[in-house]
């Protein structure tokens, strides 16, 4: 391909961190990639504050969504590594997040380790929690796929998985044979079907009917797979008309689910997504300013209000009704 190449980084090689090349396109900013040396890769609801395990191939997401929450995480690391000599301070320590993907080489050997002796007291385990683990870099490193491969021999697992890429259709037949063993869902990440919208907030990421597409083939498949509406952008991708379009759509892929999340802005995806908002619809950016001054989550009656919408829509389109909410 023109102008693609691999050469080695400027980075330092320190205590295991190793320099694993760099790709880059005229269109599109030069992506560095460094192997990020693990002990550990499952990540427990305890440290989450989420109800599920979780497991990230990687670092980073080429995809560089400018609303990601999982930036935070990113930097964190970063800074960490950093601080600890082990890498070089970032350049851009926002822009970084897509630009500098680091690759956790040894995540299928440590998860095999832990899955023997971590007790998952009936949890289940996600994969793509913090990035996308069928981003372009999977292509290349293929560490989703040995994750897959270490977790099928095991005993029956709950697993997820969360994508905006087609590119998971690369593994049809590996998560064909997971379902056969493990209880498999597998989450297409969507926030519109309008793709110029989309392209306006997601510049380098799979185009809607590319996703619905490879939703429609997991599900012809046998694999039990949704839609999740996210994140929901108030003002944006909110109208009952965006949502209804996307629900219909989830119906038409048969999808077995469809859930919805709001907005969130941590520290680092406010420093990137408010300037976007500014610059795509500033309209909007006083309200923004205002809605997340005290939080980084939606307001809870905009989140309410949204859950309603999103209850009625699918009932319209035949998803049986949630359980009610205390």
């Amino acid at each position: 391909m023109p102008g693609v190449g691999v050469t080695q980084l400027a980075l330092p090689i320190v205590e295991g961190w190793a320099e694993l090349g760099v790709r880059g396109r005229a269109s599109d900013p030069v992506v560095e990639f460094v192997g990020l040396p693990v002990r550990s890769v499952l990540n427990s609801p305890a440290s989450t504050g989420m109800g599920f395990w979780s497991v990230n191939p990687y670092v980073g997401c080429e995809f560089g969504c400018g609303y990601c929450y999982a930036r935070d995480t990113h930097r964190w690391t970063i800074e960490r590594a950093a601080a600890s000599g082990s890498i070089a301070p970032g350049q851009d320590p926002d822009g970084d997040f897509e630009r500098r993907i680091l690759v956790k080489r040894d995540a299928p050997a440590a998860l095999a380790r832990a899955l023997r002796t971590v007790r998952l007291d009936g949890r289940p385990i996600v994969i793509g929690t913090a990035t996308d683990p069928y981003q372009p870099a999977e292509l290349r490193f293929g560490i989703t796929r040995r994750l897959l491969e270490a977790v099928l021999p095991l005993p029956p697992l709950e697993l997820g998985m969360i994508t905006k890429s087609p590119l998971v259709l690369r593994d049809l037949d590996l998560l064909v044979s997971l379902a056969r063993r493990h209880a498999l869902k597998v989450n297409v990440s969507l926030a519109t079907t309008d793709a110029r919208l989309l392209h306006r907030l997601e510049r380098r990421s799979p185009g809607p009917g590319a996703r619905l597409r490879a939703l429609a083939a997991l599900r012809a498949a046998g694999i039990g797979a949704g839609l999740m509406v996210a994140p929901v952008i108030p003002g944006v991708t909110d109208s009952l008309a965006q949502l209804d379009a996307i629900i219909a759509a989830a119906r038409a892929a048969d999808a077995q689910w469809v859930h919805a999340f709001p907005l969130r802005l941590g520290p680092a995806s406010r420093r990137t997504f408010l300037p976007l908002l500014a610059r795509e619809f500033p309209r909007l950016l006083a309200r923004y300013e205002r809605a997340y001054a005290r939080s980084r989550n939606a307001p809870r009656r905009y989140a309410a209000a949204l859950a309603d919408r999103m209850e009625r829509l699918r009932v319209r389109h035949g998803y049986p009704p949630r359980a009610s909410r205390k």
